[in-house]
């Protein structure tokens, strides 16, 4: 086939024809039903109505607490979400033994137009007719601005020592690297997590004054947002597509145990976030040190 005859536009419809045709019809049939009820029960996990989305929309935590508890999302999967994504598109060289030569290029593909946003990429042409991006738009740097007008040092997030279950959310992720379909998985679920409390984040800060019309908050939620310019819902697709190619049948059972534990482990952050925030509220009221570092278990921020 001649370069000029193939389609360049609708480039997620086009990666995912091609990794569809990679596949048995069959296979990929299965595999589509499996996924399908699978997010269905992640959508019924007790994460997905978690106490906190509604302390959050509400705008009940103080700054403080606000600081802290993006330090903790920080350290569980701000940081690390990159990294997860490109070591997913690495492992796709695990499709090759099983599927044709060139399989992996499909999904990689794909998961290229979550790269683009998460480094910064705008759609479109610049004024030379070439990409249009910015390193310092990408997500990781957004977020560290977020921190910024928090007034969070760069001592303080130095010192910061995570909570337990931040760790484990985070290592959890980590040890996934070197298995396609684990990395796969769990980097759905956390778009997931992303698309449920990223607009709750994004509330609250605006509730403490702080702006939220451009930066990490705006390009973080769903596509039908229209006071977001954010396409979490469909990078989840994506990765659950790119699962569907991925998957045989021996191993569905394995991939969804290791999705709920991961739902846990977020269940559990948010309440262990949700508990520290409301013990701050009862100490508030008999003592209020004054302006102390935020780092530390009970200390203060100045503001």
């Amino acid at each position: 086939m001649q370069s000029s005859m193939i389609d360049l536009d609708h480039p997620r419809k086009n990666a995912i024809a091609v990794m569809q045709a990679s596949v048995p019809v069959e296979l990929w049939r299965q595999n589509a039903s499996f996924v399908q009820r699978l997010r269905e029960v992640i959508a019924n996990h007790p994460v997905t109505r978690h106490i906190a989305i509604g302390v959050l929309q509400r705008g009940e935590l103080d700054p403080a607490s606000m600081c802290r508890i993006h330090l903790e999302y920080r350290h569980a999967i701000v940081q690390i979400f990159t990294d997860a994504l490109l070591a997913a598109q690495m492992q796709t060289r695990q499709l090759e033994p099983r599927l044709h030569p060139g399989a992996k290029l499909a999904p990689r593909f794909l998961m290229t137009l979550n790269d683009l946003d998460e480094f910064g990429f705008r759609p479109g042409s610049d004024a030379d007719g070439y990409y249009r991006g910015n390193p310092m738009y990408a997500h990781y740097p957004l977020f560290e601005r977020v921190l910024d007008d928090y007034g969070i040092t760069q001592a303080e997030r130095k010192a910061y020592v995570p909570s337990r279950i931040a760790r484990a959310v985070r290592s959890f992720l980590e040890r996934s690297y070197r298995n396609y379909l684990d990395v796969t998985a769990l980097l759905a679920v956390a778009e997931e997590e992303v698309v449920l409390f990223s607009p709750a984040l994004r509330t609250a800060t605006k509730a403490l004054n702080i702006d939220v019309s451009d930066g990490y908050y705006f390009v973080h939620g769903v596509s039908s947002d229209d006071s977001a310019e954010a396409a979490d819902d469909d990078h989840e697709n994506d990765l659950w597509l790119v699962l569907t190619q991925a998957l045989t049948p021996d191993q569905q059972a394995r991939i969804e145990t290791l999705c709920l534990h991961y739902c846990d482990l977020w269940d559990r952050f948010w309440t262990f976030q949700m508990s520290r925030a409301t013990s701050r509220r009862r100490a508030r009221r008999t003592h209020r040190p004054a302006g102390t570092s935020v780092v530390g278990s009970e200390h203060w921020v100045a503001f």
